[in-house]
């Protein structure tokens, strides 16, 4: 079991920036990948970025060069800096951890946080 505790987000005006955090904790060395999705009501989830085990930064098409995603694999927490927010930008996220133990792939989530950007 893995257990993912999300902090950050909140309400901020277009061109405005926010730092969403997440701490993971549980049987933490069976952590692969570890991301962002968002979700925005009425519609499919999406990622938005993710740091591999091997460090390998991917980011959706809409946030690149907007949003960086970084991961502390020492203290086992992934952020995502987000800059130049737009009302587009505006859902849940949350934050995922791909997992690997004894042959068995699991994705364990976060609660979710809101993040609202007004015009």
């Amino acid at each position: 079991q893995v257990q993912l505790v999300e902090s950050g987000g909140g309400l901020v005006q277009s061109g405005g920036s926010l730092r969403l955090s997440c701490a993971a904790s549980g049987r933490i060395s069976s952590i692969t990948h570890m991301g962002w999705y968002r979700q925005i009501p009425g519609q499919a989830r999406e990622s938005v970025a993710r740091v591999s085990l091997g460090g390998q930064l991917d980011y959706a098409t809409p946030v690149v060069g907007r949003f960086t995603i970084s991961r502390d694999f020492a203290k086992n927490t992934v952020d995502l800096r987000m800059n130049d927010l737009k009302p587009e930008d505006t859902a849940v996220y949350y934050c995922y951890a791909d997992t690997e133990y004894r042959l068995l792939s699991r994705t364990y989530w976060g609660q979710g946080t809101q993040v609202t950007v007004s015009s």
